[in-house]
Parts: structure tokens; C-alpha cells; sequence
């Protein structure tokens, strides 16, 4: 599988493994992410608040036999600062940020993190704050690079400016398209785009119509459910196989660097990545074909 290099000179795979929906069960978590090493699939991505902390546990435990490759990526998050009742709050203070990546290198059984990344954050977070605790944390070599979860303009423009990120996490798929009037500004500052969400709940699968009914009743943005399945059924006269038509879509945008997909079975990744070995033989001007005919999406909430 293919890469692309941060400018850090971490090396992402295309397709990556989006590790919330393993569980936490470990014998069935191991086999998912044996299975997504074997098809190629090297970086991993998790947070801190995944399942309390298990899913940092259960990745860094199963990735730990290949500690002497080089080519595996691993990334986490944080500021979801989470309570001894289970609750938690947002707090992107350094202090909480330089003492939970001591949390996450303990369970993910690791002496540094190729990527850490905030998980959220607001315009009226201590932006200049917030960012200093990840330059020290790199400056450090507890952290290799850093990077935002966002879908906040104002939040994203702000560390685009004023922080050395070096990768964008946001949903990002045909339907929720919002992240394309980004996408000039990120690539001009090298950053790379982390799509999570490619297949939008299922919409964007071969359950389309399931997923419609099930999660999209009320629709979605400013689609009715019925306009959704509208436009759903008429992406598919260009393409049928609608995960590897978005997947087409999301490699060909410029400062993309990985696509992740999660996977609760072994077998949805051997699909996952025979979606994305089929969207290599979508022409662009399927894909073009397919993007006229859903709606412009742009952000209107979170703008702060």
C-alpha cells in the first residue's frame, strides 16, 4: 500500500485502521488489527477516551511484537479529561496535555508517539497554550508530530497560522463535503487531511439503503431522507460500489494522507481494503461525475 510522508517524514498508509470500533475484547482486536497489518495497513488510530483507555491498551499490546519495524504509525488524542466517574470535560490546558501523554505512552506501552492529536477544542480554548504544550512535547521527543480534530473554520485557520500541525482530522466523504473549502489553505501549509467518517455511517457502503432508514430518517444537513436517498440512488448510476467512488474521491484531494475506516470484524477490513484496491480503477471523471451531482456542503455550526 501506498504513503504519504507528514512533514515530519512520518510515512501514513493510504488506508488507515480507525481503532474505536474493536472493542475490548483482545483476542478479537488482535485478529482485526493482524489482519489490517497483513493487507498493508500501518498507521493506527486511537484516543485516550476510547473505551476508557482500554483501546490504547489493546493497541499498544497487539502492535507490541512489531516494535522493531520502522513502518508502523500510531496515533492518539487528547482533552476529553475524563473523571473517576467516568464523566469528562474539556480541557485543553498544557498541564493536563503534558501529563496525560505520559497516561497514553503507559498504556499504549511506548516511549513516544509518532502523532498526538487534539481531540476537539474551541476558539475560546487557550489557543497559544494549547499549542505550546505540543511544541515542548516534540521539542522533548515525547512526540514526533502533532496535529488537530476538527470541524471548527476558526479553530482550524487559527492552528493553520499560528502551529507547526501536521495533519487535519475531519469527516470527510461525497456527502459531507464541507472540508473541500479547507483544503487550499491546508495544503498550502503542508499539512495532510486525516478523512475520518469515508463512509458516513454506512450510507456510503452497499448497505446504503439500511443505513438511510436507519440513521438518516430525519436526513441530514440540508437534505430531507428523501432528497438523501435521491441523491444516494443517483450517485449509484455513475458507480455502484459507493465506498470505492468516495474513497477515489478522498485520495485525489492534495493534502490528503490517510483515509480511516474502522472495522469491528477482521473481514470488514479484507473489505475495506478491497473497496480501496477498486477505487484505483474509478476514472476522475466518475468520481467528478458523482460529486455534480450531490449538494455543496459548507460548515455552518461549530464555527467557533
Amino acid at each position: 500500500m501506498q504513503k504519504r510522508t507528514l512533514k515530519s517524514g512520518i510515512e501514513l498508509s493510504e488506508l488507515g485502521l480507525g481503532c474505536m470500533s474493536l472493542g475490548t475484547d483482545y483476542q478479537h482486536a488482535e485478529g482485526i488489527i493482524e489482519r489490517a497489518l497483513d493487507n498493508g495497513i500501518t498507521y493506527f488510530d486511537t484516543a485516550d477516551v476510547y473505551d476508557k483507555g482500554v483501546n490504547e491498551e489493546i493497541v499498544g499490546k497487539a502492535l507490541k511484537k512489531y516494535q522493531n519495524r520502522d513502518d508502523i504509525v500510531i496515533g492518539t488524542k487528547v482533552g476529553n479529561h475524563r473523571q473517576e466517574d467516568g464523566s469528562t470535560f474539556w480541557d485543553p490546558s498544557k498541564d493536563y496535555i503534558k501529563s496525560e501523554v505520559k497516561e497514553s505512552l503507559r498504556r499504549l506501552g511506548l516511549d513516544h508517539l509518532d502523532l498526538y492529536q487534539l481531540h476537539g477544542g474551541t476558539i475560546d480554548d487557550p489557543l497559544d497554550e494549547t499549542i505550546s504544550a505540543f511544541d515542548e512535547l516534540k521539542q522533548e521527543g515525547i512526540i514526533r508530530a502533532y496535529g488537530i480534530s476538527s470541524i471548527r473554520p476558526n479553530v482550524i485557520d487559527y492552528y493553520l497560522k499560528h502551529s507547526d500541525i501536521e495533519t487535519l482530522m475531519s469527516q470527510f466523504n461525497l456527502i459531507d463535503n464541507r472540508p473541500e473549502s479547507l483544503m487550499e489553505d491546508v495544503n498550502q501549509k503542508d499539512v495532510k487531511v486525516l478523512a475520518r467518517g469515508p463512509v458516513f455511517k454506512g450510507l456510503l457502503t452497499s448497505n446504503s439503503n439500511q443505513a438511510l432508514d436507519d440513521k438518516f430518517a430525519d436526513g441530514i444537513f440540508d437534505y430531507s431522507y428523501q432528497e438523501l436517498g435521491e441523491t444516494i440512488a443517483s450517485i449509484k448510476e455513475v458507480e455502484s460500489n459507493l465506498t470505492a467512488l468516495t474513497f477515489n474521491y478522498l485520495l485525489n484531494q492534495k493534502p490528503m494522507g490517510s483515509i480511516i475506516v474502522g472495522a469491528s470484524s477482521p473481514e470488514q477490513v479484507d473489505e475495506n481494503v478491497k473497496n480501496f484496491e477498486r477505487a484505483k480503477e474509478i476514472s476522475r471523471d466518475m468520481v467528478k461525475a458523482a460529486r455534480n451531482r450531490v449538494k455543496d456542503e459548507e460548515y455552518t455550526n461549530h464555527l467557533r
